[in-house]
Protein backbone atom coordinates (compact mmCIF):
# COMPACT_ATOMS: atom_id res chain seq x y z
CA UNK A 1 0.00 0.00 0.00
CA UNK A 2 0.91 3.74 -1.05
CA UNK A 3 1.63 6.02 1.95
CA UNK A 4 -0.37 8.92 1.92
CA UNK A 5 1.20 12.29 1.26
CA UNK A 6 -0.25 15.65 2.25
CA UNK A 7 -0.27 18.54 -0.03
CA UNK A 8 -0.97 22.34 0.73
CA UNK A 9 -3.61 23.56 -1.11
CA UNK A 10 -4.14 27.91 -1.73
CA UNK A 11 -7.96 28.41 -1.69
CA UNK A 12 -9.48 31.75 -2.41
CA UNK A 13 -12.56 33.27 -3.64
CA UNK A 14 -13.00 34.69 -7.07
CA UNK A 15 -14.65 37.84 -8.18
CA UNK A 16 -17.83 35.44 -9.05
CA UNK A 17 -17.67 33.90 -5.79
CA UNK A 18 -16.24 30.59 -6.96
CA UNK A 19 -13.76 28.84 -4.53
CA UNK A 20 -10.67 28.31 -6.46
CA UNK A 21 -8.33 25.99 -5.15
CA UNK A 22 -4.04 25.97 -6.66
CA UNK A 23 -2.44 23.13 -5.33
CA UNK A 24 1.11 23.81 -4.05
CA UNK A 25 3.95 21.36 -5.59
CA UNK A 26 1.75 20.21 -8.05
CA UNK A 27 1.99 22.31 -10.99
CA UNK A 28 -1.25 23.18 -13.23
CA UNK A 29 -3.35 21.01 -10.08
CA UNK A 30 -5.83 23.30 -10.11
CA UNK A 31 -10.05 23.37 -9.71
CA UNK A 32 -13.40 25.75 -8.78
CA UNK A 33 -16.50 25.20 -6.94
CA UNK A 34 -19.29 26.79 -5.79
CA UNK A 35 -18.88 25.69 -2.23
CA UNK A 36 -16.35 24.87 -0.15
CA UNK A 37 -17.73 21.44 0.13
CA UNK A 38 -17.51 20.90 -3.28
CA UNK A 39 -14.40 22.39 -3.70
CA UNK A 40 -12.85 19.95 -0.91
CA UNK A 41 -14.43 16.74 -3.04
CA UNK A 42 -13.05 17.96 -6.19
CA UNK A 43 -9.34 19.13 -4.81
CA UNK A 44 -8.73 15.42 -3.82
CA UNK A 45 -10.33 14.23 -7.26
CA UNK A 46 -7.21 16.45 -9.06
CA UNK A 47 -4.49 15.51 -7.03
CA UNK A 48 -5.36 11.92 -7.70
CA UNK A 49 -5.32 13.06 -11.67
CA UNK A 50 -2.05 14.59 -11.34
CA UNK A 51 -0.64 12.01 -9.22
CA UNK A 52 -1.62 9.46 -12.29
CA UNK A 53 -0.30 11.87 -14.47
CA UNK A 54 3.21 11.86 -12.84
CA UNK A 55 3.02 7.85 -12.58
CA UNK A 56 3.38 8.33 -16.76
CA UNK A 57 4.74 11.53 -17.50
CA UNK A 58 8.45 11.56 -16.74
CA UNK A 59 8.51 15.71 -17.75
CA UNK A 60 6.13 16.07 -15.51
CA UNK A 61 7.08 14.13 -12.62
CA UNK A 62 10.46 15.93 -12.54
CA UNK A 63 8.12 19.09 -11.76
CA UNK A 64 6.62 18.13 -8.58
CA UNK A 65 7.69 19.57 -5.51
CA UNK A 66 9.09 16.93 -3.21
CA UNK A 67 10.20 19.31 -0.26
CA UNK A 68 7.33 21.52 -0.15
CA UNK A 69 7.71 24.00 2.47
CA UNK A 70 5.36 24.26 5.13
CA UNK A 71 2.58 26.80 4.97
CA UNK A 72 2.77 29.35 7.93
CA UNK A 73 0.36 31.90 7.34
CA UNK A 74 -1.48 34.09 5.31
CA UNK A 75 -2.39 38.00 6.54
CA UNK A 76 -4.02 40.80 5.66
CA UNK A 77 -1.73 44.01 6.05
CA UNK A 78 -3.70 47.72 5.01
CA UNK A 79 -1.09 49.67 4.09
Amino acid sequence: MRAKRNFSVIIRQDEDGFFVASVQGLPGCHTQAKTLTELRKRVREVISLCLEVAKNDISYRRQISINEPAFIAMEMVEA
